[in-house]
C-alpha cells in the first residue's frame, strides 16, 4: 500500500485501493517518481469530492473539483485533469468503471509562451558557485556530484526527471563519440551526444572519485552509498547554490536556456528537436521566436551605445 495514500485518506476510503493498484501499474509502466508524485498528488485533492465507489464515477464531481480550481494556471487545471483522466481510462480497461466519465468534461486549452532561458552568464556563475570545472582535490563529493547534475540537464537539454534517472549504465564515454543514452517520456530513448570537453573532463573526474561503474549516477548520500538523489532534495541545494552566486534561475530553465543557445549557433529546428526530444517541430519554433528577442535585445543595447557615444 503506498503509504501517502493511506496517510491521506485512510484504508476505509473507496477509492484507496484503486489509487493504489493504479499508481503500482504506472511504476510498472516505468512512470518516473516525479510524475507519480504528481498523479498522487492531484488524485488525492481530487478524492475530497467523491463520495461513493468507483463504479459510481459520475461527470459531476470532476466537473466540481475542476471548477474549484479556478484560480490557476490553465497549465496546472490541464495537468490535473489530465491525470483524472489517466486514472479513469486504467479504471475502464480493468473493468471497474462501465463508462468513462471524461468523455463529458471539457478539454482545458493552454495559450503557447515563450520559454524563459536563462543567459548562459548566468548559468556560468550558478555552476560555479557550486565549484569550478577544474575543482581542487579536496572539493566535497557532494558538490562535484552537483556541479554534474545540474550541468548535465544544461548541457544535454534534457529535462529534470530525465537527468535524475540516469544510471552510470547510459554513458557511452568511448573518446571524441561520448554519448549519454536518456530514458524520456512515455518509454522513449535517444542518445545525446556530449560534445563539450570540458563537461565530458568533469564528468569522468566525478565518476572516479565516486568510484561508480554501476547504477544510479546521482546518489543521496555523501559517501556515495545511498540510493538516487531525490529531486526534492537537489532544488533544495540549487536554490542554495543560485542565492550564493546572487542569480534567480529555475532548474528548467536549464534546458530553455540549452535549446535557445543552439538556435542561435544555427543548429536546424529539427535537429533541436530530436535532442530535446519535443513533440513537435511547431513546439521548437518557440525557441526561434526567442533568439529573435534576444537578438533584438542586443540591437537594442548596441544603439544606446551608439547614441551615448555621439552625446
Amino acid at each position: 500500500m503506498d503509504p501517502v495514500i493511506a496517510e491521506q485518506l485512510g484504508r476505509d476510503h473507496p477509492l484507496t485501493a484503486h489509487l493504489n493498484d493504479f499508481l503500482t501499474d504506472k511504476r510498472k509502466a516505468g512512470a518516473s517518481g516525479q510524475t507519480i508524485r504528481a498523479y498522487r498528488g492531484d488524485l488525492i485533492q481530487f478524492t475530497a469530492h467523491v463520495d461513493g465507489d468507483l463504479a459510481e464515477l459520475s461527470a459531476a464531481p470532476i466537473r466540481a473539483f475542476l471548477a474549484d480550481l479556478g484560480a490557476l494556471s490553465a497549465a496546472t487545471r490541464k495537468r490535473k485533469r489530465a491525470a483524472i483522466a489517466s486514472f479513469c481510462r486504467w479504471a475502464v480497461r480493468h473493468d471497474l468503471l462501465d463508462a468513462n466519465p471524461m468523455d463529458r468534461i471539457d478539454t482545458i486549452k493552454v495559450p503557447k509562451t515563450l520559454p524563459r532561458p536563462a543567459a548562459a552568464a548566468d548559468v556560468t556563475k550558478d555552476l560555479n558557485a557550486i565549484c569550478s570545472r577544474r575543482p581542487r582535490k579536496d572539493v566535497p563529493l557532494d558538490r562535484l556530484r552537483d556541479r554534474v547534475l545540474f550541468e548535465s540537464a544544461y548541457v544535454c537539454g534534457a529535462r529534470a526527471s530525465e537527468v535524475w534517472g540516469l544510471y552510470v549504465e547510459d554513458l557511452d564515454l568511448r573518446l571524441d563519440d561520448e554519448h549519454v543514452r536518456i530514458h524520456g517520456k512515455g518509454g522513449s530513448v535517444r542518445a545525446v551526444l556530449l560534445d563539450d570537453r570540458g563537461y565530458v573532463t568533469l564528468l569522468k573526474l566525478y565518476l572516479a572519485r565516486a568510484g561508480y561503474t554501476s547504477g544510479p549516477l546521482f546518489r543521496a548520500s555523501i559517501n556515495g552509498s545511498g540510493g538516487p538523489l531525490s529531486y526534492d532534495a537537489s532544488h533544495h541545494r540549487w536554490e542554495t547554490y543560485c542565492q550564493a552566486a546572487g542569480v534567480e534561475i529555475d532548474i528548467h530553465q536549464l534546458r530553455h536556456a540549452h535549446a535557445t543557445e543552439l538556435i542561435n549557433a544555427g543548429v536546424s529546428i529539427e535537429a533541436v528537436r530530436r535532442r530535446l526530444s519535443l513533440a513537435s517541430a511547431e513546439t521548437t519554433q518557440l525557441y526561434t521566436l526567442l533568439a529573435d528577442d534576444v537578438a533584438d535585445a542586443e540591437i537594442r543595447a548596441a544603439r544606446r551605445r551608439r547614441d551615448q557615444g555621439t552625446r
